[in-house]
């Protein structure tokens, strides 16, 4: 099946740039470009892409608030969004992914990686950045601007996990894949991937980026602060 995939960045040069990378693959096609947020959530709408690769930072509607709006659309539920940043560490990523995002990539990253990070979006998991370190999620959530506290509705929803799908959230916050915590478990990375599944239906989760948010905003998982 092929991957179709809309670009969505205010500068031409690197559309085109990604353009003729996607179209070099023979699972990918692009099938849309737009030159700021408003135009990305228009042609998402109209096209249905699998995955959007979207520049955080354009003119007017950024890419920030067109992630949300394509998030919200109940008629969008299929498609994934990856955030493009000139700069990983970057707070804006982080509420890219509480409004809905995939996960996202430094623009600097390898032609594999991109081209990975959209055939890992394609399907359904989440790619919070080769390049990231484990706790850069943690910090940002730690000074993010939703308030100091856990979130109580979310914390109260955990309560619907066992204690192997909470201790599975924890190391799925912690940055580690199925295999190294099947590793850790002594369990199958088959048997991890159920428990994330099951995580992520009871918790209401899109994907394991929106994992990762939950178990920091319920207080299951606690940032690092050093």
């Amino acid at each position: 099946m092929t991957i179709r995939v809309l670009l969505a960045d205010d500068q031409a040069l690197l559309r085109s740039a990604f353009r003729v990378l996607v179209d070099s693959e023979p699972d990918m096609e692009v099938v849309g470009e737009a030159a700021d947020g408003a135009e990305a959530v228009r042609l998402t709408q109209e096209l249905g892409p699998d995955v959007v690769l979207m520049d955080i930072r354009m003119p007017g509607t950024d890419g920030l608030a067109a992630t949300r709006m394509i998030s919200a659309d109940p008629s969008l539920g299929q498609v994934r969004v990856v955030i493009l940043t000139t700069f990983e560490v970057d707070d804006y990523v982080v509420r890219a992914l509480r409004a809905g995002a995939s996960g996202f990539l430094g623009k600097g990253s390898e032609p594999e990686e991109l081209l990975n990070a959209i055939r890992v979006a394609a399907g359904g998991e989440a790619l919070l950045s080769p390049a990231a370190t484990k706790g850069l999620i943690a910090r940002f959530l730690a000074r993010g601007d939703d308030g100091d506290g856990p979130d109580p509705a979310r914390s109260e929803r955990l309560g619907a996990l066992t204690g192997r799908e909470r201790e599975v959230l924890g190391l799925v916050a912690g940055g580690h894949s199925n295999d190294e915590i099947a590793e850790r478990l002594a369990v199958s990375p088959l048997t991890v991937k159920t428990h994330v599944n099951r995580a992520m239906a009871k918790l209401g989760a899109r994907d394991r980026a929106q994992l990762v948010v939950i178990a920091y905003e319920s207080g299951l998982v606690r940032p690092r602060t050093g």
